[in-house]
This record gives structure tokens, C-alpha cells and sequence, in this order.
């Protein structure tokens, strides 16, 4: 069976572990990736940058499919620019599971998340579209994440936390249950988190700022 191509938008570090999760996957094949203008004649895991972010429009007429492969830390900006612009395009953007992740049947995910290895997602979570739900991360029962989060590595989001669109959870930090934190929030890697955030946020531990 010949498995639909995928081009990943981004050829940084990220695109490297979209690349290795999409394998392991097993549905799609990743067709290449589009990058930056200095990174035209890279190569990652085996794949080429075929072309940059002002190609897009004529891929499209060749890929159906389409992955937001840049990271984010701090800011969701970059990333949800790609996401807009290549979904006005009309690109598919699938949400992208590891075999090794544990997704609830009863939770939701939106178009163009990326579940990485061993992550888990529990009953009754909501993850919005474009999100980032990095190696390890736990995302308990009931928990809301909104659109163009990141999670980062072995995070826990427990039980009815509620994260707002475009907020970044840093890797390792642990998040009390129906703690609400708004949009475009930053929380710190490694720290505990028990009240909650304002948008614009940021939150490392002993002070917001």
C-alpha cells in the first residue's frame, strides 16, 4: 500500500523528531521539507529542504498533506502564522500520533497536533489544533489545552487544568488540577505550578512576570 506524502513545514531540531515520530507512525511518507532560504541544500534524517516558505503555493498542487514542523519556546507566533497560511492554502493537516504515545479514545485532538514518543493523553482531554505534546508529557482527564500550545517533555497537566491558545509549558513542570492559565502564557521547565495565570504571563517558579 502506498502511504500518502506528508512536507513538513520547518527544518530545524523539531522537524527532526516530527520526522522520526511520522516514521514510526507508519501512515504517512515524508515527501520533504520546507525551510529557509540558508537552509535550501540541508538535509535532516535523510530528507531534502525541496523548497522555502514562499513555495508553498505551488507544493500544494503537488501535496495534499502538510505538517508545522518549527518549534516553539516562548512564543506560538511562528508557528501559528505557518499554520494559518498553509491552511488557507489548503493543505490537510493531520494530527500525528507515536505508536508509543497512549491517546484516549475519549479525548480529542485537533488538526496538525503532534503527539510524540510515550507521551499520554487521558479521557476527556480536549487538545486544540497545531499543539505540541512533547516526549513523556501527561495530559490528565478532562484537561483543556487550547490551540498552537506547546508542552514540553515530561510535563504534567493533571486533572481539569485548562491552558490557553498559544501558551508553552515547560519541559518537566508540574501542573496543579483545574488550575486555569490563559493565553499565551509561559511556564517555566521545572516548576510547580498552583494558582493561576493571566495571559501574556510568565511563570518560573517563584514569580510571575
Amino acid at each position: 500500500m502506498v502511504m500518502p506524502q506528508i512536507i513538513l513545514i520547518g527544518a530545524g531540531g523539531h522537524a527532526r523528531s516530527c520526522i522520526d515520530v511520522i516514521e514510526c507512525q507508519g501512515v504517512y511518507q515524508v515527501a520533504g521539507l520546507v525551510g529557509l532560504s540558508r537552509q535550501k541544500d540541508f538535509m535532516a534524517l535523510g530528507y531534502s529542504v525541496i523548497a522555502t516558505d514562499g513555495d508553498l503555493h505551488g507544493l500544494v498542487e503537488k501535496f495534499s498533506f502538510a505538517l508545522i514542523a518549527v518549534g516553539q519556546i516562548k512564543t506560538s507566533e511562528r508557528r501559528e502564522l505557518l499554520f494559518n497560511q498553509a491552511e488557507t492554502m489548503g493543505f490537510l493537516l493531520p494530527s500525528i500520533i507515536a505508536p508509543t504515545a497512549k491517546v484516549s479514545r475519549h479525548a480529542a485532538l485537533g488538526a496538525g497536533t503532534i503527539v510524540m514518543h510515550g507521551a499520554t493523553i487521558n479521557a476527556g482531554a480536549r487538545i486544540g489544533k497545531n499543539c505540541i505534546v512533547n516526549t513523556n508529557a501527561l495530559i490528565e482527564h478532562d484537561a483543556v489545552v487550547g490551540d498552537h500550545c506547546h508542552i514540553s517533555t515530561g510535563a504534567i497537566i493533571n486533572g481539569s487544568v485548562s491552558v490557553g491558545s498559544g501558551s508553552f509549558i515547560g519541559s518537566g513542570s508540574l501542573i496543579k488540577e483545574n488550575i486555569k492559565i490563559e493565553s499565551n502564557c509561559v511556564v517555566g521547565m521545572g516548576v510547580v505550578l498552583r494558582h493561576d495565570l493571566n495571559r501574556h504571563s510568565h511563570f518560573l517558579g517563584d514569580r510571575s512576570i
